[in-house]
């Protein structure tokens, strides 16, 4: 995947794509303005896309689209760490493969395109970027929420009393421990176990298994 747009001004573009490392002009300015820009245009298609959502799901689905982690791969789909301008420092760091440095760099690259050509066709050249994440997205009532958290509502809303999650067994060295833990349901009276890399990722695996039997995965 590469940049389809043609820039008109070729001078916006190289400024995206230079950190401040590299000494003025950076792209941090840019970056200022491509953030509004992607947060608006993601939540424009949340909003279309899930016309029955409530606000807290919307936002929660716009944080996870657009979070530095969910940022870079897009920027690295469009190979832009082989485009950046970076001081001898950063560059000897591998800056161009850091992801805070990737995200900034799309964001900037998105107001750069916004500049140049207006809202209708940045809109247009980047919203393809972001379908894949989009696609993914779980449905509203289960975005950017765990399986405990799942878990919790569910008992909540049903006035059950919450699980409890017990360690049942440990294994391994110190540096590649497992974790098997169990969670225990009162109402309805279900066990459920989960094994993880850490004691937390053991007790989500095992929420996930409980709400899987209950179906409300």
């Amino acid at each position: 995947m590469r940049i389809s747009h043609s820039f008109v001004q070729p001078g916006l573009l190289a400024q995206a794509l230079t950190h401040r490392s590299a000494g003025a002009p950076h792209n941090e300015r840019l970056e200022f303005l491509g953030d509004a820009l992607v947060n608006l245009f993601v939540a424009e298609a949340l909003y279309t896309r899930w016309p029955k959502a409530d606000e807290g799901a919307l936002t929660r689905a716009r944080a996870e689209l657009v979070r530095e982690s969910a940022l870079a791969p897009i920027a690295r789909e469009l190979e832009l760490g082989g485009l950046l301008t970076l001081g001898p420092g950063e560059m000897k760091s591998g800056g161009h493969r850091r992801d805070s440095i990737l995200a900034d760099a799309l964001e900037a690259v998105v107001a750069a395109i916004y500049l140049d050509a207006g809202f209708e066709v940045c809109r247009t050249v980047v919203m393809p970027w972001f379908e894949a994440a989009m696609d993914a997205l779980p449905p509203p009532h289960k975005v950017g929420k765990d399986a405990k958290t799942r878990l919790q509502e569910w008992l909540q809303g049903r006035q059950k009393p919450l699980p409890v999650y017990q360690l049942v067994a440990e294994s391994g060295e110190d540096h590649a421990k497992t974790f098997r833990v169990s969670c225990t349901l009162a109402q309805p009276a279900l066990v459920t176990e989960g094994e993880g890399g850490s004691r937390r990722a053991a007790e989500q695996a095992a929420a996930e298994a409980a709400l899987g039997v209950i179906g409300a995965a």
